[in-house]
């Protein structure tokens, strides 16, 4: 069955297709204090930091240098903001600048596959029906996949009691400030309405601190480690994809899938 999958925050079908893909992908998940990669047949994650002062190719360096010893064909990307036809829309509020319009491709030297972080884990974590997947992170991501289709959502920039947004509260620096306990009290509250709301079957709760939950509500769960890698190796076996070629600049190629 042909799918449809653009990364551009517009509806994505995941239904797997019968399309080539490489046999080996380094899959690689940005975050605010951390840049982790994975590569196909491994399953011992590498990592190093990332933060306020890390740009793309900084990145790009740090992930090559990370890499060494591992054999790859094509690259995933989980960027930490809103992706688009061309790549990152906008510039990481827990990074460096120069993410819009940078050729990855090019600086990997490969064909490069980039969504939205929340949206990479989330594709790793689904297992049909409709799913709320909640990143509780450096910041809040949030993705819903229903019936097999990705909707990006940006769930933290609705407002809580005070005027308060769910991605102050529910990210590291709200953590931060409210204490462990009435963060969880917080979340153990949100949550279930966000379930309800987007008429969600189940929840899964990736990022490192929802291990801090000491009791999760009824169909919530959390993700596992390898959650976003798993989603990054997904992503090469769907069809219609936008792609960056590594003869292309700043070009995807949205009429079919990668031979």
């Amino acid at each position: 069955m042909a799918t449809i999958h653009k990364i551009t925050g517009q509806k994505q079908d995941v239904r797997q297709a019968d399309n080539d893909h490489p046999a080996s992908i380094l899959a690689i998940d940005i975050g605010g204090s951390k840049v982790k990669i994975l590569v196909t047949g491994q399953t011992e994650p590498r990592k190093t930091s990332s933060g306020k002062g890390l740009t793309p190719a900084g990145m790009v360096e740090a992930v090559r240098e990370l890499a060494q010893g591992w054999d790859y064909e094509a690259v995933s990307i989980g960027y930490p903001g809103m992706v688009g036809a061309h790549g990152p829309r906008s510039e990481p509020a827990n990074l460096g600048p120069g993410w819009v319009g940078f050729d990855f491709a090019a600086a990997f030297g490969l064909p490069v596959r980039i969504i939205n972080d929340a949206a990479m884990q989330a594709l790793g974590s689904y297992e049909g029906g409709r799913m709320l997947f909640l990143g509780l992170g450096t910041a809040l991501g949030s993705t819903l996949i229903a019936d097999h289709v990705i909707i990006p959502l940006e769930l933290g920039q609705l407002f809580y009691k005070d005027g308060a947004q769910l991605g102050d509260l529910l990210g590291a620096r709200g953590l931060k400030r409210l204490g462990q306990k009435s963060w969880c009290r917080i979340v153990e509250e949100v949550v279930p309405m966000l379930m309800s709301a987007l008429l969600a079957d189940y929840v899964v709760l990736g990022g490192g601190n929802g291990k801090k939950l000491k009791q999760l509500p009824a169909g919530v769960r959390l993700g596992n480690n390898l959650t976003a890698f798993r989603g990054g190796f997904r992503l090469w076996h769907l069809k219609d994809v936008p792609t960056l070629l590594i003869d292309d600049h700043h070009y995807y190629a949205n009429q079919a899938p990668v031979e």
